[in-house]
């Protein structure tokens, strides 16, 4: 049955109670946001910083006494030109020093007793300056978000897999117990060996919060609004960034912001109690036939969007009498996973090249970030202009997407997205700072549009029955891009040039793989693998209506047209009638002899008479 045309207006459409459960999926995108956002805070480097003295590199007290802080310093710790103090090393004197005047003989050596940092952006305390994650152990702070990249990319094929054999209802609910739960457990850890690890499980657990909600609150909402709706959910992410300093400030200690940022993964505990503010999907109850389940939460929709669906004299008319005669009553549960994908063509190729050009989005934001470094070594100057580009992407996606399409909008991004780069990688030595922000500014727009509406795409063209492992596919792809700058940091962005090529090359690539995808726009979203693969793209030139040579006599379709829907209902209503014991009727026999019989003997007898 068609989801949209046949079940969807019956039950009240996108009525009160489908506005209401869409506000209730709005708010895990904002915990997720908060938790996944704080991580920059909680690796964020301090400007400033320098090796604490150690008194036993240096020679006798005496020799360097009453001294200012500042030539204290300068005969401790060695001057880098263009950078001022060493962040590094030390110096260490010989032991027979007995003062301080002439050339010293002394050398550099690595930190002994610690640092000293400069107040970093918000927090006061986080894991760099607690641990001292600098210098010979900065490789842990890449490596820290690689743990936690790759718990989000097992996340989405984990739970991508248990949305669709569970539904989207246990799914979330699973992921929101376990993530508060490693939430609480990070705030109590305090060993830096166990932070990545319990981070890498956390980022899994959130995985399955955003998709699950995400796919929810695409299933419970027609073609008009699926867009606007997909759209929202991305500001309350954007607000979740905005309030992030505040909190970080307000906190000061990395321990109180983690768990600030799980207090909202356990008020989303609430819905476990609560199920009527996340229902199943229906649309996923009745591709995978789970029809009793479909009925009973159809009916709840109808209820409580103020349309009533019943059994009536004709069963056959009503909504879930339909779905009777179509499944039948010994019909069985049938699942599918993202491994079926294999033997299609369309799904699979569609599935590729969104997670391609989601892989694109995500990583190339990471060359454009850095040229803002550039221009502002300010922490919050990148923070809030990233912030700032993300929310415009939305507002363009909700102008744009529904008014010329999907496909076309994603080729835009892409174009933009590619020439931006490929700009600053031929130009960046001859342009101004001020055409450098530009243009970065403007690849930060238009990748970020990309990344949103790849996962939008995505989830449109994907059949019911798979989309949760398919759409957990192409978003750890987009989780590989971010991951991709980690890695550059790991060597100390001695591979950044290539890394920029490498993406502005796959982003001029996407723009043909683009050409290959089907449009969505108004469309039903597909619930079976033969729905799926049936979203063939468009011809790219439409036809041109020859109005030279018009047609003499314009045809329209005939109303009266054969209907196979209303022959079955007319059946099916007629078998019912029949079948019941008391008929609205009642034939009855004459106890007169007929007036004319049918084997024809009284006209004969009155025709001898006369």
């Amino acid at each position: 049955m068609e989801f949209e045309t046949k079940i969807y207006p019956k039950v009240g459409g996108y009525g009160r109670y489908n506005r209401i459960i869409t506000l209730f999926s709005w708010f895990p995108n904002f915990a997720v946001s908060l938790n996944l956002f704080s991580d920059v805070f909680f690796t964020l480097v301090p400007e400033s910083y320098h090796c604490k003295p150690d008194l036993t590199l240096l020679p006798s007290p005496g020799v360097f006494g009453n001294l200012s802080r500042q030539e204290y310093l300068n005969l401790t710790i060695p001057w880098e030109k263009g950078s001022g103090f060493s962040r590094c090393e030390l110096y260490k004197y010989p032991a027979n020093v007995s003062n301080q005047t002439g050339n010293l003989l002394r050398e550099a050596v690595r930190c002994t007793g610690g640092y000293e940092f400069s107040k970093p952006a918000g927090l006061q305390n986080n894991l760099v300056t607690e641990w001292n994650l600098v210098c010979h152990d900065y490789w842990k702070i890449p490596l820290h978000h690689i743990c936690f990249m790759t718990g989000w990319i097992l996340g989405y094929i984990l739970f991508g897999t248990v949305c669709d054999w569970l539904g989207r209802r246990p799914s979330l609910l699973l992921s929101v117990v376990s993530s508060g739960l490693l939430g609480v457990m990070i705030c109590l850890s305090n060993s830096p060996s166990t932070i990545p690890l319990l981070r890498l499980c956390q980022g899994l657990t959130l995985a399955g919060v955003f998709l699950a909600s995400y796919i929810a609150r695409l299933e419970w909402c027609d073609p008009s609004h699926r867009l606007m709706v997909s759209m929202v959910s991305g500001f309350f992410a954007v607000f979740a960034e905005l309030v992030l300093p505040g909190l970080a400030v307000l906190c000061r200690d990395w321990p109180v912001l983690q768990a600030v940022a799980t207090l909202p993964l356990l008020l989303l505990l609430s819905y476990w109690c609560c199920a009527s503010v996340f229902p199943e999907s229906p649309r996923w109850l009745l591709a995978t036939s789970q029809i009793y389940q479909a009925k009973i939460c159809l009916q709840s929709f109808s209820t409580r969007n103020g349309v009533c669906v019943r059994d009536e004299l004709f069963p056959a008319e009503t909504l879930l009498s339909e779905i009777d005669e179509t499944f039948g009553e010994d019909v069985q549960p049938k699942f599918h996973n993202v491994l079926e994908m294999r033997h299609t063509r369309v799904m699979w190729r569609n599935c590729l090249i969104l997670g391609f050009t989601l892989f694109i989005g995500t990583g190339i934001q990471y060359c454009f970030t850095r040229n803002l470094h550039i221009y502002s070594p300010h922490f919050y100057f990148s923070y809030f202009l990233r912030v700032l580009t993300g929310a415009l992407a939305c507002i363009f996606l909700c102008m744009t997407v529904d008014r010329f399409g999907r496909r076309g909008i994603l080729l835009l991004s892409a174009i933009i997205t590619g020439l931006s780069s490929l700009l600053l990688l031929a130009l960046t030595q001859y342009l101004r700072g001020g055409l450098v922000l530009v243009l970065s500014v403007v690849g930060l727009l238009s990748s970020q549009a990309l990344a949103m509406l790849s996962v939008f795409f995505g989830s449109e063209v994907m059949p019911t029955v798979v989309r949760g492992g398919s759409l957990g596919l192409i978003m750890s792809a987009g989780c590989v891009g971010m991951a991709a700058s980690s890695l550059m940091e790991l060597q100390n962005n001695g591979g950044y040039f290539l890394h920029h090529v490498v993406f502005a090359s796959f982003a001029v690539l996407s723009v043909l793989c683009i050409m290959l995808l089907p449009e969505s726009k108004h469309k039903p979203l597909p619930d079976s693998l033969k729905d799926g693969e049936r979203q063939r793209r468009p011809p790219l030139f439409l036809p041109r209506i020859d109005r030279d040579n018009p047609p003499l006599l314009r045809t329209h379709p005939d109303a009266c047209e054969y209907n196979r829907d209303s022959y079955s209902r007319l059946v099916s209503a007629t078998k019912k009638m029949l079948a019941k014991d008391t008929l609205p009727f009642k034939i009855t026999v004459s106890s007169q002899a007929p007036l004319l019989p049918s084997n024809g003997t009284s006209q004969d007898t009155q025709n001898d008479s006369s």
